[in-house]
């Protein structure tokens, strides 16, 4: 079993930075993929981007590319999501999420067991 628990969330203007942080209980934190989601108001939870077990890989939305960045520290069970030149889309609940997925390739969504409860942020123009 693991519990996740989302932090960091807020309000920034546009071209503005965030850091999200995502702390993990259990001690098998380091065998799970680690993802991030987002939900907008009406709209489907999104994949943001994800970092493998041993951080060694990562994957990213398009629209995310080149401003968000996934990392981890395994000895403090965290995992974290920097977001820079934030954008009004942006505006959304951010969920994290993981996957006991064992290699290095992206997880499928499906394989994802466990979520947080999600921290708001949001964008202004």
């Amino acid at each position: 079993q693991v519990q996740l628990v989302e932090s960091g969330g807020g309000l920034v203007q546009a071209g503005g930075s965030l850091r999200l942080s995502c702390a993990a209980s259990g001690r098998t934190f380091s065998r799970y993929a680690m993802g991030w989601f987002r939900q907008a108001p009406g709209k489907e939870r999104d994949f943001v981007g994800v970092i493998s077990w041993s951080g060694g890989s990562t994957y990213y939305a398009d629209s995310v590319k080149g401003r968000f960045t996934i990392s981890r520290d395994n000895a403090k069970n965290t995992v974290y999501l920097q977001m820079n030149s934030l954008k009004p889309e942006d505006t959304a609940v951010y969920y994290c999420a993981a996957t006991n997925w064992g290699t290095e390739n992206r997880p499928p969504r499906r394989t994802y067991d466990y979520w947080g409860q999600g921290t708001q942020v949001t964008v202004s123009s």
